[in-house]
């Protein structure tokens, strides 16, 4: 059974998906499937931080619903990132934290774009690197 870490080891309580899925259901028409998949990028631990489950909730409600709909979702869950946070897009060359002044062809580029998380200023493999260590000394699942 995976477990959700909310702020400490000692602190976790059984994934309840059915919970999980209906939280996202009451925001946006996210189906089941969608985050059944999304899911499976954490299926290797056996505990994961809260803070994946918002960032995939996230995406899916940016997919599935509408921008601002993730953005009040991100924002309601904050406190797992230690402190608050904004979003921002780098949509060619330039760093905007909305959408909502841009054009349809610019929105339908970033759509269209991989999605990445920031985790620091260090360099891609020196962090995919420390994860992979981390994961493996904790058995546990981190936003990548």
């Amino acid at each position: 059974m995976k477990n959700i870490i909310y702020f400490d080891a000692r602190d976790k309580k059984s994934f309840d998906f059915e919970r999980y899925a209906k939280s996202l259901k009451t925001l946006a028409d996210v189906p089941e499937k969608a985050i059944k998949e999304a899911l499976k990028k954490v299926d290797q631990y056996e505990n994961m931080h809260v803070s994946v489950l918002v960032e995939l909730g996230t995406a899916l409600l940016a997919k599935y619903g509408n921008e601002d709909i993730a953005k009040k979702y991100f924002e309601s869950h904050d406190q797992y990132f230690g402190g608050k946070f904004e979003r921002l897009r780098r949509i060619t060359g330039y760093l905007v934290g909305t959408l909502d002044r841009w054009n349809d062809g610019k929105k339908a580029e970033e759509r269209a774009r991989v999605k990445h998380s920031v985790n620091s200023s260090i360099d891609d493999n020196e962090r995919a690197s420390r994860l992979a260590e981390q994961a493996i000394a904790r058995n546990v699942a981190y936003a990548a």
